[in-house]
């Protein structure tokens, strides 16, 4: 499982969906995505004070494997965005070409639009705000 969570709704909030592709990559800057994996299931929170917030990253400790530094982190965010991952595999590493403005988090309609050497621009590559 993953977690993400800010005080405010930033990606991946809302935009991440059951059964979609997610591509994992160091924030090495190697810019290898090394693995992939199927979304299993998405939780998006309304709203929440910082005790609805620990509470639910408490409840989620099992799946989510964190450190305590990272309870630290995401525990009592407003809003958090739990998402399962399912059949996660190694793949054969390849290259994203990564700008430098670029979040840790980018949404693409098709992994092509980010592979190096793609032709395609980054127009049809969503950035957070």
């Amino acid at each position: 499982m993953i977690i993400r969570g800010a005080a405010g709704r930033k990606l991946p909030y809302g935009r991440v969906l059951k059964g979609e592709t997610l591509y994992f990559i160091e924030n090495n800057g190697e810019g290898l995505i090394k693995a992939k994996g199927v979304v299993k299931d998405v939780f998006n929170s309304e709203k929440m004070t910082e005790e609805e917030s620990k509470k639910m990253v408490s409840e989620h400790l099992d799946k989510l494997n964190l450190t305590d530094s990272q309870v630290k982190r995401w525990a009592g965010k407003r809003y958090l965005c739990l998402i399962e991952i399912d059949n996660v595999k190694k793949i054969k590493p390849f290259t994203i070409v990564r700008q430098d403005n670029m979040d840790d988090w980018i949404t693409v309609e098709s992994i092509s639009t980010i592979l190096e050497g793609s032709s395609v621009k980054y127009q049809s590559v969503r950035l957070t705000d």
